[in-house]
């Protein structure tokens, strides 16, 4: 059996230097973004999302980004899952994107907030019908006996809502506001290059983004 100390990986794949990266950090991540999906890389809109509850407790699981602009990130849940809670009490959160193939990871911290109804109404409307009854039939991180529970409230919310189930009112779109950002190529002899962009004012959204390389 290999010992997991003696794994090793050489990352020669690219480079990331302050002269040819965007001064904007949306404008950098759309590159990436496009990179990764032109790559045909399986899951490329999937990232890490760490929430902390009220007792301090950090909690990581990966969902999928399902819109990009100037005014953040946004993925879909539901709300009384443990990740919605741990936002209610504590609306400060953190994106990871790992790109393996690309040897590429890029950090995402800000703040996070509800979308609008009808964003997250719009959104709803384009699932598949499956996936929409499905938002009515997991009572999301609660316990539960068995799969049976999930297989019969399908059943139940699928023959009461028929074609046209409506948005949940405990299912919809958050939106993380980036305060900073950090893009991460892998280079050899473990000296990677990190780039991250701040704000130069404290949480102000209207400041410029500052540039700097931190060490690997």
């Amino acid at each position: 059996m290999t010992s997991l100390a003696d794994i090793r990986k050489s990352y020669e794949r690219a480079e990331l230097d302050e002269s040819a990266s965007h001064a904007d950090p949306l404008q950098q991540f759309q590159q990436w973004l496009d990179e990764a999906m032109q790559s045909q890389l399986p899951e490329p809109t999937a990232m890490t999302l760490a929430t902390v509850s009220s007792d301090l407790r950090p909690s990581t699981r990966v969902v999928l980004l399902k819109g990009c602009d100037a005014r953040g990130l946004v993925w879909f849940t539901n709300y009384d899952s443990r990740k919605g809670q741990e936002l209610a009490g504590n609306p400060c959160a953190a994106l990871q994107f790992h790109w393996v193939e690309l040897e590429r990871v890029v950090r995402i911290e800000g703040r996070v907030e509800k979308v609008a109804d009808h964003e997250s109404d719009a959104y709803y409307r384009s699932r598949p019908l499956d996936s929409r009854i499905g938002a009515w039939a997991s009572p999301q991180s609660q316990v539960i006996p068995s799969r049976t529970v999930l297989v019969t409230n399908a059943a139940k919310y699928g023959a009461q809502f028929l074609l046209q189930p409506p948005r949940p009112p405990h299912w919809g779109g958050y939106r993380l506001v980036p305060d900073r950002w950090e893009f991460w190529q892998g280079r050899k002899s473990r000296l990677h290059d990190r780039l991250r962009y701040r704000r130069d004012g404290a949480r102000d959204e209207s400041s410029a983004w500052v540039r700097e390389r931190l060490a690997p």
